[in-house]
């Protein structure tokens, strides 16, 4: 929640914004979305939230849902894609939309389908308790083979279970000794919007891992490796195909064709950013900053690199800086919001602090430590991913760093893995051969060591409709993300600084 803080060094005011305010109601037709249930989604939509205004355009115009395979349910269980990729919620699902959806169906949302939407398919299902992570966190249980299910894997290390609130890690099905071995981690789900930059793969020669890029196999050019947490599909078809057996637990192998390119064809199509912010009015207006706002998204350049000060990020916020460069207009509030906003954007683009410790950022010939920025790493323009493979591991699923509990705290939610790396294998370059971790991550598709805990980076655009934040949904608000990367790094960010960098971040 933002809280309106009137104090500060030197009687400096330190702008904030009440988080638990609402703008109005919540009334909205297409609040959420209910696989099947047809209608027509507009090309232009906005939906509040507590910071403003989320906007979504659709490139392509008005599109029917009826009958459309993104809106409907492909696999045995009720589910479509848009079930947990709602436009309100920047085609993610926040767990304030999720504790809805509990409370107003009792639970019988097809979101809570015991085969992901559950901590364990075999627990009580009536029971809230039996998805604490999906209502606490916003997490789905996510089950990958081990080993890999690419046979030319051969891993470099051994997995115990070392501790498993969920029980669905040592399950006699589900689990590591089932007979078909499964590890259970549980992630957020990415938002599927702004999808050209996602999709743009830097060129051909792989710096994380020093060889060359994977290659995309419907095009037989590099692929960006940046769609989801592990990297596994390359493509938005296989991505597609992937959700429809793991998610709709479809029966056919694969999606119908014709399903599958309405699908590819619906993503590729929709932009989304905030769009207006519930003190500083509209975010796009003349003259104002040039990467607010879904349209700047959708007219966009692909592929700029932009951890400079020529070309940033997010654009330049220059006309927000001072009084005199922002309309005559304006009240004294948005006035008041801009200058924290701006100020918000330079800490993000210019304030150097000591990054140090974190695998293929630090491990890949940069040095460690290295005095660089935010957007050293989160240097794609408007979407603040990589534009190489973003795979990291910055420490927020590895022990010690990690941003969960005690490894034996009773209160404790997610699994914790103990993996040993072999011998005759690379070690996780900051933390040996034997690591401790809530999610493998990178490693539990490649076996390596050296990828341990590495998560691939998300892009930044509609945090405020989307909360929790990280892989594993650890950070409740933008205030507790920043924390985290202040401790991590030992930043040591001015009370000013946190509050600006947290309005800049809930404005994109």
């Amino acid at each position: 929640m933002r809280l309106a803080l009137l104090a500060g060094l030197l009687g400096v005011l330190l702008f904030s914004r009440a988080r638990q305010d609402v703008i109005g109601q919540q009334t909205e037709p297409l609040r959420w979305i209910e696989a099947g249930a047809g209608g027509t989604l507009p090309a232009e939509m906005y939906f509040h939230n507590a910071d403003g205004k989320l906007g979504v355009l659709l490139t392509g115009g008005p599109l029917e849902m009826k009958g459309h395979a993104f809106f409907e349910p492909q696999g045995i269980n009720p589910r479509g894609c848009v079930t947990c990729h709602q436009p309100s919620n920047a085609m993610s699902v926040s767990v304030e939309a999720i504790r809805e959806r509990w409370r107003v169906t009792n639970g019988e949302d097809p979101i809570f389908a015991a085969v992901d939407g559950s901590n364990n398919p075999k627990l009580p299902q009536a029971l809230a308790s039996s998805h604490s992570l999906l209502l606490n966190r916003g997490l789905f249980r996510v089950g990958l083979p081990w080993p890999p299910a690419d046979k030319t894997v051969k891993p470099e290390f051994i997995i115990e279970v070392v501790r498993d609130p969920t029980g669905v890690n040592l399950d006699d099905t589900y689990g590591l000794k089932g007979a078909n071995p499964t590890i259970s981690v549980f992630r957020r789900p990415r938002l599927s919007a702004n999808l050209k930059y996602v999709l743009s793969p830097d060129d051909v020669f792989n710096i994380k891992t020093g060889t060359l890029m994977a290659i995309d196999p419907e095009t037989g050019k590099p692929a960006s490796m940046n769609m989801m947490a592990d990297a596994r599909h390359l493509t938005l078809r296989q991505q597609a195909n992937g959700a429809y057996r793991d998610h709709q637990e479809g029966r056919q192998g694969s999606l119908r064709r014709e399903a599958l390119e309405q699908i590819v064809a619906f993503e590729q199509q929709v932009y989304l950013a905030q769009s207006h912010d519930r003190w500083g009015g509209s975010l796009v207006e003349a003259n104002g900053p040039l990467g607010l706002g879904p349209r700047a998204l959708a007219d966009g350049k692909i592929h700029v690199l932009a951890n400079n000060n020529r070309d940033p990020v997010f654009r330049l916020f220059d006309a927000w800086k001072t009084p005199a460069t922002m309309a005559k207009e304006l009240t004294d509030a948005q006035r008041e919001f801009r200058a924290p906003v701006a100020r918000g954007n330079d800490v993000f683009m210019f304030r150097q602090f000591w990054i140090r410790d974190a695998a293929h950022i630090n491990s890949i010939g940069l040095g460690n430590p290295i005095k660089r920025t935010c957007a050293t790493c989160h240097n794609t323009q408007m979407t603040g991913q990589d534009l190489a493979p973003g795979w990291v591991d910055v420490g927020t699923v590895n022990y010690p760093t990690w941003t969960e509990l005690p490894v034996f705290s009773d209160k404790a939610e997610l699994p914790v893995f103990k993996l040993t790396c072999d011998k005759g294998a690379a070690p996780h370059p900051y933390l040996g051969r034997v690591i401790y971790t809530n999610d493998p991550g990178r490693a539990l598709i490649t076996g390596k060591c050296t990828d341990i805990g590495s998560i691939v980076m998300g892009q930044f655009r509609g945090l405020a409709a989307r909360a929790p934040y990280f892989s594993n949904g650890s950070a409740k608000n933008l205030r507790e993300l920043v924390d985290f990367y202040d401790r991590r790094f030992d930043m040591k960010l001015t009370e000013q600084e946190k509050v600006d960098l947290v309005n800049f971040l809930s404005v994109l």
